[in-house]
């Protein structure tokens, strides 16, 4: 059986390959799923820029010097050899950019299941476990597209709100947040002003998607980059989104003592992120920056609130989520794999329009 993958270089992320593989028999035990759709984000091509560092090109193999970046997404049975998974059952998880994947389930439920593939258990749990649309109380087939796009961007920024206010926000009185227009900062945006309105927040983007982050209605204050001089003086934490090390700079410069904790998530600003990698001490005014690695947070949230109690306090604020952002958000489809090259060669390029959400059809 022949699929399409997409490789991309990885000491080149701006090269990347549409090619065609053979898929050997299924093994024993395994299921094999067509994709059926995916999201393409930034958090996609943080997933590139990180890759090595932190284990993303592992999740789906591919030629030396090459790498599958990983996608939320829809996925199909067309194959079975495991006796709890019947051909044309639908699920939702980690899938590559590709049209198939192979899995071998293992701790099976009704509503979900986990990869046991071997070359996949040295990562993070979080991205092995996939859902089962039929009984998944998650799932809203009015809300699949949804899913795909803010889905794991979202919980990214529940996450990092909750450990913030753990931590009583440092002591901060507002927070910033780079990259405004990316979906993880409205999350993060969204479930602060729901959980913890007394934080003033503060958008920065470009100056052309100033009005798209004003109109989101998430933010107290929007501000375009080359007014960072003009934030208000106060006790702060910045979360950094864009990976934009002379942003970050300029931030850690402007809030100095009053900054009191520097948040690194993204890098949706490759050209701009600099040397060193995104936790990279910089002898910079303030706080050392720390990165915020989501599925190490994501084990110790449920861990402490447990998979049903847990489940129920991110449906509360993804709920209130997608009503703040109710046609904020202009749905793009895309039929084919090229198609899915080409739109990550233009977000690997910068060319991301946030009034957009892009989903690919294999």
């Amino acid at each position: 059986m022949t699929i399409q993958q997409v490789h991309v270089k990885k000491d080149e992320l701006t090269h990347a390959d549409l090619v065609h593989v053979e898929l050997t028999d299924l093994a024993d035990e395994a299921v094999r799923l067509e994709i059926e759709s995916f999201s393409v984000t930034a958090n996609n091509i943080t997933y590139a820029v990180v890759g090595d560092g932190f284990g993303y090109w592992n999740f789906f193999p591919a030629p030396e010097g090459f790498g599958i970046v990983p996608m939320w997404g829809h996925a199909k049975v067309i194959g079975s050899n495991h006796s709890e998974f019947a051909v044309g059952e639908r699920v939702y998880g980690y899938l590559p950019m590709a049209t198939h994947l192979d899995v071998r389930p293992g701790k099976v439920s009704a509503s979900s299941f986990m990869d046991m593939t071997d070359y996949r258990q040295p990562m993070s749990p979080i991205y092995n476990q996939y859902a089962r649309l039929a009984a998944d109380p998650e799932h809203d087939a009015s809300r699949e597209v949804e899913r795909m796009i803010f889905g794991p961007l979202f919980k990214t920024g529940y996450l990092i709100e909750y450990f913030m206010r753990n931590e009583d926000w440092f002591g901060a009185d507002q927070v910033i947040l780079t990259s405004a227009s990316s979906k993880t900062a409205m999350g993060l945006a969204s479930v602060a002003q729901q959980n913890s309105p007394k934080v003033k927040r503060i958008g920065l983007t470009s100056a052309g998607n100033v009005e798209f982050v004003e109109g989101t209605g998430l933010y107290d204050k929007v501000v375009s980059y080359d007014e960072v001089g003009m934030l208000p003086i106060a006790d702060s934490v910045t979360v950094d989104f864009a990976g934009n090390a002379s942003l970050l700079a300029s931030l850690h410069e402007h809030f100095s003592d009053t900054l009191k904790y520097s948040c690194l998530v993204g890098a949706t600003h490759i050209e701009e992120r600099g040397s060193g990698g995104m936790n990279a001490d910089r002898g910079l005014p303030g706080p050392k920056p720390t990165l915020f690695f989501a599925p190490d947070h994501a084990v110790s949230f449920f861990q402490e609130h447990g998979p049903v109690e847990g489940g129920k306090l991110v449906a509360k604020s993804w709920h209130g989520f997608l009503g703040s952002t109710e046609g904020t958000v202009e749905i793009v489809k895309h039929s084919g794999l090229e198609a899915a090259k080409s739109v990550y060669l233009e977000m690997i390029g910068g060319s991301v329009d946030p009034a957009k959400g892009i989903v690919i059809e294999p």
